[in-house]
């Protein structure tokens, strides 16, 4: 018995008693009890009622593999090797690197309910509650080398900005990897980052494996405990099936990373720019400890962020920008 087979059975919406639901799992009241304490420190809110059972305090959705498969059109299809639909990993980055390992990777894409040591940018970490992000990986291989690949990582932030868009979600896209939504209360909350991991030949094959973690739904307790603003699809588009929106991201990206090579970061300078967060605006440059003021441009067809300072204009290919506070 793991943990989404108990979901399976409790995302019904009705009462399980512990004697029903050992039934059905093939365990006793005990292992029952023990996995129904799991979700709680999943941060999964149950309810109990004496004489009825357990239910799900709100609806969970599952990840369901063969119907994100089977929405998905026929050149996708075709595109896509395999796909891989896990409870736990420690990383679905990490999880198709060791694929690349094997022999496979190419084509392939990881989604999991819940990371033990998902990671954005620098080594920072990436929490979500179980079963209420998107979390998702694409292995891809390449002929050109890595230099091909300059400005994927911002092609990506579009592609899932053009994705959300359709179901009424303004994202915006903060340099290099950053989906921002702004905040009622004002500013803006992170909805999505991504991570792009290439291995390989600076100029002959190499593996690329792109990472992305998207908020979708953030209960407001999870929120309290986060050290920055977060923001979450539902936010705008309540109700969006995270199955729905995997089948037209998975096809979205598969799009992508079939014409990178070939075309470059170049047609998607353009919608980058339309989405950029801080355009015009004066922010903070951080380059290690150095900490600079500068006014943010657009990016050129590089992928490289532009900015001014003291009327000089400054192309930046690594670094890290945010707003700068203003009193």
């Amino acid at each position: 018995m793991t943990i989404g087979d108990l979901i399976r059975l409790l995302s019904d919406g009705e009462f399980h008693s512990g004697e029903q639901l050992g039934e059905r799992l093939g365990v006793s009241r005990a292992a029952v009890w023990k996995q129904l304490r799991k979700l709680e420190a999943l941060g999964i809110t149950m309810e109990a009622v004496k004489g009825q059972g357990y239910r799900l305090a709100e609806p969970l959705e599952l990840l369901d593999g063969p119907s994100i498969v089977a929405g998905l059109s026929r050149e996708s299809r075709e595109r896509l090797t395999r796909l891989f639909v896990e409870e736990t990993l420690s990383s679905s980055n990490a999880f198709l690197r060791e694929r690349f390992d094997q022999g496979a990777g190419h084509g392939e894409v990881c989604l999991v309910e819940q990371q033990s040591a998902g990671r954005g940018r620098r080594g920072r970490t990436w929490s979500t509650p179980w079963g209420k992000s998107l979390m998702l990986s694409l292995g891809w291989r390449v002929e050109s080398g890595v230099t091909a690949l300059e400005g994927l990582s911002l092609a990506v932030g579009v592609v899932l900005s053009q994705v959300l868009e359709r179901h009424g979600v303004a994202p915006r896209l903060k340099w290099p990897n950053d989906v921002l939504l702004e905040q009622p209360q004002g500013g803006f909350g992170k909805l999505a980052g991504i991570l792009v991991e290439v291995s390989g030949d600076t100029a002959g094959p190499c593996e690329v494996v792109i990472g992305m973690g998207i908020n979708v739904a953030l209960p407001a307790a999870f929120r309290e405990g986060l050290d920055q603003p977060a923001a979450a699809v539902h936010d705008q588009a309540p109700g969006l099936s995270r199955n729905e929106l995997a089948v037209e991201l998975i096809t979205a990206l598969l799009s992508l990373v079939a014409d990178f090579e070939r075309e470059g970061f170049a047609a998607w300078q353009a919608p980058w720019n339309e989405r950029h967060a801080f355009a015009g605006r004066e922010v903070d440059l951080l380059r290690g400890e150095q900490r600079e003021e500068v006014v943010a441009e657009g990016v050129d067809a590089a992928g490289n962020l532009l900015v001014s300072q003291c009327g000089k204009s400054l192309t930046l290919a690594g670094g890290e920008i945010s707003l700068r506070a203003r009193s």
